[in-house]
């Protein structure tokens, strides 16, 4: 028997259906909370059933081995006075009992195994039933934050945010080409006022060796 999965099937329909709704978390976490509850009644009834059938069986194997003492001890007494037919009837009563015995000793054997697996399975649902009642709040949260990051992902799909993105991106760039283009027209302008500036300086140096030239001439003459 598992129980979790019987729990599980329980479950499903109605917890897919609220998830796939995003209905009201608090609601579903105290709805899986009351499941777990039921679910933990039903199998320690069962537990309780189990334990009645387990003591009842008991008594049986007890009336059994003392049938068998009883029919063992009238065997014994129909051999005293001569009555093999007597013993031998009474034997074989033993043995038909005996073998009830055995087969109900192989039952109550499966019947021990089923009560430790109830027992062992109430434990493990009891301790999360604990754990889900203590974490009630933490998880309505994060099924909150959950739900708020899906409907801004819906909103940032509907808005084409990686498109608009690119726009300002392609915006952006034109805007560094524009600015680049300003600055080097100011280079340009630079660099034609340096060469104003040197040719000024050159046609300063002509003057000069021209100046030379003709008083060196007026000299001469």
């Amino acid at each position: 028997m598992n129980i979790f999965k019987r729990f599980s099937d329980i479950l499903n329909s109605n917890l897919n259906s609220m998830l796939d709704k995003a209905e009201d978390p608090e609601k579903l976490v105290n709805m899986i909370i009351r499941e777990m509850e039921t679910t933990l009644f039903n199998v320690r009834s069962e537990s309780a059933k189990t334990i009645a059938n387990k003591k009842e069986m008991q008594r049986q194997l007890k009336d059994f081995e003392s049938e068998v003492a009883s029919w063992q001890k009238r065997a014994e007494l129909a051999l005293e006075k001569g009555r093999d037919d007597l013993a031998k009837q009474a034997l074989e009563e033993k043995n038909r009992i005996s073998l009830a015995i055995e087969a109900q000793s192989k039952e109550f054997g499966a019947l021990e195994s089923a009560l430790e697996k109830l027992e062992h399975d109430i434990s493990k649902l009891q301790l999360k039933l604990n754990e889900a009642i203590a974490r009630r709040k933490a998880i309505v949260a994060r099924h909150v934050t959950v739900r708020s990051s899906i409907q801004i992902r819906q909103k940032i799909a509907v808005i084409g945010i990686d498109d608009a993105l690119n726009r300002f991106n392609r915006f952006e760039k034109r805007l560094d080409e524009m600015e680049a283009e300003v600055e080097a027209m100011d280079l340009g302008q630079n660099v034609s006022l340096s060469q104003q500036i040197d040719g000024l300086q050159a046609d300063d140096e002509l003057n000069k060796e021209l100046y030379e030239l003709k008083l060196k001439l007026k000299k001469a003459s």
